[in-house]
């Protein structure tokens, strides 16, 4: 039921999907395309310098990745301009 619910708003499977909390787990695992391209990305909160520096909303989803196949991208190691 949930996929044809999915299906039904988002029209074709997205190839791309970009996230970063918990609220986005179910977006991400969508994008996944059998024997297609697909990029499914997190984004890690985690430079308190240049932005903020958080994990509550998101501790569900960073565990995700490793076993999923997500690419997790940090704002502390992965970006040299944050706005």
């Amino acid at each position: 039921m949930r996929r044809v619910r999915r299906l039904s708003r988002a029209g074709r499977r997205p190839l791309l999907a970009a996230g970063n909390s918990n609220g986005e787990i179910d977006m991400l695992a969508f994008t996944q395309h059998p024997g297609k391209p697909y990029l499914r990305l997190l984004v890690e909160h985690d430079d308190g310098m240049r932005e903020f520096d958080y994990v509550a909303g998101s501790a569900q989803a960073l565990k995700e990745p490793e076993t999923q196949g997500w690419t997790v991208v940090g704002m502390r190691d992965d970006w040299l301009t944050v706005f």
